[in-house]
């Protein structure tokens, strides 16, 4: 999608510790949103310290948040413990658990939204669904229950990383998750849940409008005039759809955390 045409005054970034700018010299009308596997990070990995260093010098030039569709730990032990302060936004679990400026702003529960019965008849069959699929490797945490949503894993959340990458080569070719939310999307229709494949071993299941749009409701009230939405799964049944294609968003599609500086450098540095 086109970039909007931004123009930007140009503040030195000097050598040394990093300066906090005063307010007046920050953008405070543009935010700048970033999903977190493959876009700031590679997929379950930490941050790299150039990739710190760069989003503190982005927020010295307009707001920045990051929503990930993994819970707060996960997002902790890419993004470092002190996520919540080196970023203005921080959106867990599509934003189901924001923090706003250092502060917790709210936590919403799939438990109380659903009941009991739909989400246990949910549990159920994809115990029984699993069960009954053969793969090379399964390993253990099928299905990990979050505040938001519930994340389902054919080989297991605990598998190694290189059987994470095994799991993913095969899922390219043999469509495992995508065959398997069909079968959810049938066998659960009108039910009020929507599904999302991201990263590599897993997708993620929520009441419809809880995808990543859900944040957008929150830094509405920051009356942004303009807000970036960076992300690498962008096409349809991608965890990062429904926000990049948002009429309220600026969508960049991104390859990698490279991609995504190397995109940034071009829209407020140069």
């Amino acid at each position: 999608r086109a970039h909007s045409d931004l123009s930007f005054h140009w503040i030195p970034v000097f050598e040394g510790p990093p300066v906090r700018m005063t307010s007046s010299q920050v953008d405070t009308k543009t935010l700048c949103l970033f999903d977190v596997d493959g876009t700031l990070t590679a997929a379950r990995q930490k941050a790299t310290p150039q990739m710190h260093q760069f989003l503190t010098k982005l927020r010295q030039r307009i707001r920045v948040g990051v929503v990930g569709g993994s819970d707060l730990n996960k997002i902790k032990e890419q993004l470092g413990e002190d996520v919540t302060e080196r970023v203005d936004y921080v959106f867990a679990e599509n934003g189901l658990v924001a923090y706003r400026f250092g502060q917790l702003h709210s936590v919403q529960s799939i438990q109380a939204y659903l009941g009991e019965e739909i989400l246990q008849d949910f549990i159920n069959f994809c115990l029984n669904y699993l069960a009954k699929i053969k793969l090379p490797k399964k390993r253990g945490t099928f299905i990990e229950f979050r505040n938001g949503m519930l994340n389902v894993s054919p080989i297991g959340r605990s598998c190694s990383q290189q059987e994470r990458i095994e799991f993913f080569e095969l899922d390219k070719k043999e469509k495992i998750r995508e065959t398997f939310v069909a079968v959810l999307k049938k066998e659960f229709a009108g039910k009020g849940l929507a599904f999302s494949i991201g990263g590599q071993i897993s997708f993620d299941v929520f009441p419809e409008g809880w995808d990543k749009r859900y944040c957008l409701g929150i830094v509405e009230q920051d009356s942004y005039q303009t807000i970036h939405f960076f992300g690498d799964k962008t096409k349809p049944g991608g965890n990062d759809y429904e926000i990049y294609t948002d009429p309220r968003t600026i969508g960049h599609e991104v390859t990698s955390p490279d991609d995504t500086q190397r995109i940034c450098e071009e829209l407020f540095f140069s």
